[in-house]
């Protein structure tokens, strides 16, 4: 009952230490449901299995409201490669038909071309937010760089660039890409976004690994029955390896 009372404040109170200190009480109180959930004699166990689900339920609104009111950022640098059995111009021909990259880059829900140079991004955030912005390409060499950033007003400030390199002995391509952007709340946003599954460097890493089976093979491969798009984002969340 005090969890959803407190609720009440959350569109009022807009200051960032208030949130933040919900998200400890909220941790505190998940902590106290587990313990009596491992430690329960099967009396009033419904009870207290219905209560931890609302409680996770409220944790992870306020993670959320408390992500997106921090007014701090924290600036993300991202830098993987791969090599694929294609030339050059193959390869960045791909990579420079901005409409294809949601085919590999699943959190990318749409990209549409607006100009010679320009294009409109939406894409998918942690805890179910979408986010859009306009970009810009900022350097087009032919066949060896495609360098990109976003324009004023966008969602999440964003540039990246990828570098197309001949492989050794002529062996394909070795594709090298660059991305930096800004994660709304700080540290705390960061940590709390890897928590919940969207660790960003997996991420990239897993969007190059199917860049390369489209650029090998004409399409991602997935075993019969594997979901895509957003449900596999949603089944199969993406942690780092190890974990």
């Amino acid at each position: 009952m005090r969890e959803p009372a407190a609720a009440t404040g959350l569109p009022g109170r807009l200051h960032p230490v208030w949130l933040w200190g919900r998200v400890g009480g909220d941790l505190m109180d998940l902590a106290m449901l587990a313990r009596a959930l491992k430690n329960h004699n099967s009396r009033g166990l419904g009870r207290t299995v219905a209560a931890t689900a609302v409680v996770t339920a409220i944790t992870a609104t306020d993670v959320y409201t408390a992500v997106t009111r921090t007014r701090r950022s924290a600036p993300i640098k991202l830098t993987v490669a791969t090599t694929v059995t294609r030339p050059p111009n193959e390869a960045y021909t791909l990579w420079k038909d901005l409409e294809r990259l949601p085919e590999f880059m699943v959190h990318l829900d749409e990209v549409h071309v607006t100009g010679p140079r320009t294009s409109h991004w939406q894409a998918s955030a942690p805890f179910g937010k979408t986010v859009e912005w306009d970009a810009e390409i900022t350097q087009d060499v032919p066949d060896q760089l495609i360098a990109w950033r976003s324009v004023d007003g966008a969602d999440i400030d964003n540039s990246g660039e990828a570098r197309f390199v001949p492989a050794p002995g002529g062996q394909g391509t070795e594709i090298r890409v660059s991305l930096r952007y800004e994660l709304p709340g700080g540290a705390v946003g960061k940590a709390a976004a890897r928590y919940f599954g969207e660790e960003p460097h997996q991420q990239l890493d897993d969007d190059l690994r199917r860049f390369k089976q489209i650029a090998e093979t004409g399409e991602v491969v997935r075993s019969e029955g594997a979901p895509g798009g957003k449900r596999a984002r949603g089944e199969f969340p993406q942690h780092p390896p190890g974990r």
